[in-house]
């Protein structure tokens, strides 16, 4: 991991492989526990906003990798990591995990690609938000029926998914990382 006053190396260390396993592993449980949470919206009135209102948490694992480790590739590898492990606590989803987990690593990854690698912080994960709302979006237009949905309701969930992912996958997980360094394991 890197200091932010650092310039980030670019190589991997076995260092930072390990920490990516961390939290592939850490995400991967919380994931796993979280689908309770879309299965009690699901079984509500609110069951069409379910997947847009929950999403923001099985995004985090892609930009807490990115943030911590700033490398490029951190945040797909993240994601398929924890995405795995949730697959093999038994998800109810199974194999389909590893490829949500690739297209939400995808589109946090493009984010931080948008910046040239150079910003970890608030701007970076304001990208890697955005990218991960459209592609993931995109995505759910196709593999989860959202292209039959009334424009008033695609908008809605649209914004859901913003205000979801950019809270987990950008506010909390920029907390996350303040307190993190503030440990001195990234030394």
């Amino acid at each position: 991991m890197q200091n932010m006053s650092q310039k980030p190396k670019r190589g991997w260390s076995l260092r930072d492989v390990i920490f990516l396993a961390i939290i592939g592993i850490f995400f991967g449980v919380i994931y796993q526990v979280w689908s309770y949470a879309y299965y009690l919206i699901a079984a509500t009135p609110l069951k069409p906003y379910a997947n847009d209102l929950t999403l923001g948490v099985w995004i985090m694992a892609g930009p807490l990798a990115g943030v911590l480790l700033q490398k490029a590739g951190a945040t797909i590898i993240g994601e398929l990591l924890a995405a795995a492990v949730e697959m093999l606590l038994f998800s109810s989803w199974g194999a389909a995990n590893l490829i949500s987990g690739f297209i939400q690593g995808l589109g946090n990854e493009l984010g931080f690609a948008c910046t040239g690698y150079k910003n970890w912080s608030k701007l970076g994960l304001l990208f890697s938000t955005i990218g991960a709302t459209i592609l993931t979006f995109v995505w759910d237009w196709f593999q989860s029926g959202y292209s039959e949905y009334h424009f008033g309701l695609l908008l809605t969930l649209l914004i859901i998914r913003f205000i979801s992912i950019g809270f987990f996958a950008g506010v909390l997980v920029y907390w996350i990382k303040k307190l993190v360094l503030k440990t001195g394991i990234n030394k």
